[in-house]
Parts: C-alpha cells; structure tokens; sequence
C-alpha cells in the first residue's frame, strides 16, 4: 500500500530490506593497533624467540692458559707413571736384599739390612713425589693461582733433586763390577737416571718461562690455551 502522502505521479517500486543498523564494536584489533590496515603487526607478548636478554655488560673474557703449562701437566703426569713403576722395581729389589740377608752364612749383615732400610725410604719418597706431580698437574690445569703453580714447579724440582741423589748413589755403590766378566751394569743405571730426570727437566723449564710467571700470578693475560 503507498502513502497517502506520497507523489501519485512518482513511480515507486519495492526496496529490499537491508537489515538492521550496524551497532557491533570495531574489532579489538582495528581500534587498540589502528595501524594494522597498514601493514603494521602487533607486537607479541612474551620473552622475545632468542631467550631471556642479558642485563648489564658483557662478562669479561676468561684468561688463556699457556700451551706451557699445558705440556708441564703432561709431562708431569707422565713422570709421576714412571716413577710410580720404578718404586715397585725398587721395593722389589729391596724385598730380595733382605730375603737374602737373612739366608744362613750371608755376608756383611748390616750392609744389607742398611741397603733394605735405604731402598724402603726411598721407596716411599718417590711414590709421594709422584703424587704430587699429579695434585701439581691436576691444580694448573683446574686453576689459575700461583699456589697451584708452585706446587707444581716444587713437585717438579723434588724430581731433578731425586735424581740428583741417585746420581751420587750409584757412584758410590761397589759391587756393581762382575768379577769373571769385569762389566759394570751402573754405567746403563746412570742412563736412567737422566732419563727420569729429562721430563721434570722439561717440565720445569716450562713453568718458569715468563709468560707461565705472569699467568700464575695474573699480571698479564696469556696468549694460547
């Protein structure tokens, strides 16, 4: 039906119905982040993808051990095996003087029983020696300090001073020098000797070098690790 009011010369025709007016919010998006039309993302909430930043400035570098010192503890370790090994030889060797010594009609008692006592001492002074060549390696190689590099260099001397001692020794002893044949075997035990004595050696003049020195005692930072 048309209005009574409307223009009787207009034509008019039906209108579809649009629907109801629009009275929902924007959404959250357009209104919180109006720049998201143009390309623009909001930011995430959360720690960022890359973990949890780091507050204040950057830790200093860890100070660089010596290649030196490195060596020192091996070769350190290695002489402390070969020391370990010759006490056994040693104790072994002194084990038969006494067996000996107390065989009936054994001569010069109280030479051989001086011998036993010499060889069990110094038996049990090496085997701490090579304990401290491992504490002393153990310590330079797990911290910078200059009481862990000192008892390394003494571990160290305590070797070339043995050594020393079984230079003088084998001099000494008689009783070496096989009567049939006149061979002296001490010559080949001197060998020895400054065979054990050649590692400490190399060791020591290692930690005494002066870029070892001042890593010890941290005045300076240390090239190589």
């Amino acid at each position: 039906m048309s209005s009574p009011w409307s223009d009787p010369a207009a034509q008019t025709g039906p209108v579809d119905y649009a629907g109801p007016p629009v009275t929902a919010p924007a959404p959250y998006a357009a209104t919180a982040y109006p720049y998201a039309a143009a390309g623009y993302t909001p930011p995430a909430y959360g720690w960022p993808g890359h973990g949890i930043p780091a507050w204040g400035p950057p830790a200093p570098p860890r100070p660089r051990r010596p290649g030196q010192v490195v060596a020192a503890a091996v070769l350190a370790f290695v002489q402390a095996g070969l020391v370990a090994v010759a006490s056994a030889y040693v104790l072994l060797l002194a084990s038969t003087f006494g067996f000996l010594a107390t065989v009936p009609g054994a001569s010069d008692d109280a030479g051989a029983s001086a011998l036993v006592t010499e060889a069990t001492v110094l038996t049990v002074v090496q085997l701490l020696s090579a304990i401290a060549l491992v504490v002393g390696g153990v310590m330079v190689l797990n911290r910078r300090s200059r009481a862990s590099w000192l008892t390394l260099v003494a571990a160290s001397g305590g070797q070339l001073a043995l050594a020393l001692y079984w230079l003088v020794r084998l001099s000494t002893l008689s009783g070496f020098v096989d009567d049939t044949t006149g061979s002296d075997p001490s010559g080949v035990l001197v060998v020895g000797v400054l065979f054990f004595a050649a590692a400490p050696a190399v060791g020591l003049g290692l930690l005494l070098v002066g870029a070892v020195r001042r890593w010890a005692t941290g005045t300076a930072p240390d090239p190589g690790r």
